[in-house]
């Protein structure tokens, strides 16, 4: 079972969403919107990625981009927490380990 985590609304999560289930891959989908990732969630993400869990191209991450260069990692992860749009979408997960973050279609092919 994959664990899809990402928003309903988002054109990549649709997609993924989509391919999983063409090719009949198991999944549970963790909406952001109605269960905010914890701060360890948080912190497990930025330790796969080396980097902070943002999508700094979107529009959420622009909005507060100021706020979060100058803020520490303390506020980082309230700033991620409260504002999921930031995040890299989807994320997917199988048994609690990271299998990848962001679309990428041919990975998700291979599940």
């Amino acid at each position: 079972m994959i664990d899809l985590f990402g928003i309903t609304n988002c054109d990549k999560v649709k997609r993924a969403i989509e391919i999983l289930q063409e090719m009949k891959v198991s999944y549970l989908f963790i909406e952001f919107k109605k269960e905010r990732p914890t701060k360890e969630k948080i912190l497990l993400w930025k330790d796969f990625l080396s980097d902070w869990p943002v999508n700094k191209r979107g529009t959420t991450y622009r909005k507060f981009k100021e706020e979060f260069v100058d803020a520490n990692d303390q506020e980082k992860l309230n700033i991620i927490q409260e504002n999921t749009s930031m995040i890299p979408r989807p994320i997917l997960e199988r048994n609690g380990k990271i299998l990848k973050i962001g679309f990428d279609e041919e990975f998700l092919r291979t599940l």
